[in-house]
């Protein structure tokens, strides 16, 4: 089959976009209003953009009202926001942290969470007090990001224009309980991930190819090391 999005009609129940392009990482991302309101939302539109310094975006489309949501008007205007690991465990947390709810609830109570006051990352409230952007205590690895910048991609009303957030992460936090030999180790982290329609997935099981050849560029790059990456700037070979 083939349909042109916006001018012909796909012929299928349910629109195919984005199943097609799965799985897509989930922003958990929380944020601290100016005054101070805690919110917590996923996102399922989020990645990562490079290593060094490593940057974030998660993807926000306007709500049905045509607005902002609270998401990305709390980065913005307090300049900070953080990531947390969507598992399986918090499955049914981070369902219930989707729901359209009013901008003064507290998702986090909402949905029964605990938090985690983050370490980098503060709000000062009325110009005096100072307060810890809040983070789901029980996810095994955080960022603390900072905004860069929004990039706004214009879409059909009401819910179509996407406010693009990207962040750079100054802070990460990782759960000791998660690492085997060094290494964070997916069986034990088990993100979910979404797909096409109401589904998701959880990730289980991985395995490793290594590119032919021996360049040591390449490995740097693809596991982002910073080390790797900065040894080469004096590495004429490199160049």
């Amino acid at each position: 089959m083939f349909y042109e999005p916006g001018k012909t009609e796909h012929g299928l129940p349910n629109d195919p976009f984005k199943a097609c392009v799965i799985p897509r990482p989930i922003g958990w991302i929380s944020t601290l209003s100016p005054t101070g309101q805690a919110n917590l939302a996923p996102y399922s539109q989020f990645n990562n953009l490079t290593f060094d310094p490593p940057f974030v975006m998660f993807s926000a489309n306007q709500t049905p009202t045509s607005s902002q949501k609270d998401t990305v008007k709390n980065a913005e205007a307090t300049g900070v926001f953080c990531w947390n690991l969507a598992t399986y465990d918090l499955r049914e947390y981070v369902n219930a942290t989707s729901e359209g709810v009013a901008s003064d609830i507290d998702e986090f109570e909402h949905a029964g969470l605990g938090k985690e006051d983050a370490t980098l990352n503060f709000v000062h409230i009325s110009g005096k007090e100072k307060m810890a952007v809040p983070m789901v205590k029980r996810s095994p690895i955080k960022f603390e990001c900072t905004h860069y910048t929004t990039l706004r991609l214009p879409g059909n009303p009401p819910m179509g224009a996407v406010d693009v957030v990207i962040g750079r992460v100054i802070g990460i936090h990782i759960d000791e309980n998660v690492l085997t030999n060094g290494r964070i180790d997916i069986k034990k982290t088990v993100p979910i991930a979404r797909c096409g329609y109401f589904e998701y997935t959880a990730v289980r099981e991985v395995f490793e190819m290594r590119i032919p050849g021996d360049d040591p560029t390449r490995g740097a790059g693809l596991e982002g090391s910073t080390k790797g990456h900065r040894a080469m700037r004096n590495d004429s070979t490199c160049l």
